[in-house]
């Protein structure tokens, strides 16, 4: 069966189907990364436990599978909400002390980057398929950096209307957070190199430093419960 055979067609909907559409998502993500885009799609349904025409009835091809596995798993070492600092994030429009709450919630963002070598693989084949798959790349560079990272803007966009941080523009904020806390992993893990704890700790500390003197009021800095918040 291929994708053009399959391309009217709607995907199966209802509990089962998720279940079954989450199933080989899943089997495949573990395939790809285990032996490359090339692994076929008869064992990627065996390892899913369901039927080739089922991957199909799913995805059309082999092409959108792979599309879909990385659409799920790309944010997942920069989506707070997966990962530790979810709670963090939840309050820090409310932190006393948002330097140190900010430092807290990076920390356990960066270690959850860190230690996920299975995303990082992920992004290591995506680098090398990128050819073959030019609409991942236009689809991150046409979708806004808030609406990839829901968390971290979310949580950006609360403090600044707790007046605790002055953001005029959301996006470039955003972008600037993951650049000076994550991206430096990122760039490092895709040349096959790391950066040592100590200096993972000054990158984290000195860029929350840089990002408050950037966008800090005077509210990030006694915060919201001071005698003197609400008024200057």
């Amino acid at each position: 069966m291929t994708s053009a055979e399959t391309g009217n067609r709607q995907p199966p909907s209802g509990p089962r189907a998720a279940r079954k559409r989450q199933a080989i998502v899943t089997a495949a993500r573990t395939l790809f990364l285990r032996e490359g885009f090339g692994v076929g799609m008869d064992a990627i349904a065996a390892e899913a436990g369901v039927s080739k025409v089922t991957v199909y009835n799913h995805f059309g091809s082999k092409e959108a599978l792979f599309t879909a596995v990385v659409a799920g798993a790309l944010d997942e070492p920069v989506d707070p909400l997966a990962s530790e600092p979810s709670a963090v994030l939840a309050h820090l429009a409310g932190a006393a002390d948002l330097r140190a709450a900010l430092i807290a919630a990076a920390r356990g963002w960066v270690r959850a980057l860190r230690d996920d070598h299975e995303v990082t693989a992920l992004r290591a084949l995506v680098a090398a398929e990128l050819h073959r798959f030019p609409e991942l790349g236009r689809g991150w560079r046409h979708d806004s950096p808030t609406g990839h990272h829901p968390a971290v803007a979310g949580a950006l966009r609360d403090l600044a209307g707790a007046g605790r941080l002055a953001i005029p523009d959301l996006e470039v904020a955003t972008l600037q957070l993951y650049a000076l806390l994550i991206h430096p992993h990122i760039v490092f893990a895709q040349y096959g190199a790391d950066i040592d704890d100590d200096l993972t700790d000054r990158l984290i500390v000195s860029g929350v430093e840089m990002f408050l003197a950037r966008y800090g009021t005077e509210e990030s800095f006694r915060g919201p419960d001071h005698p003197s918040a609400g008024g200057l």
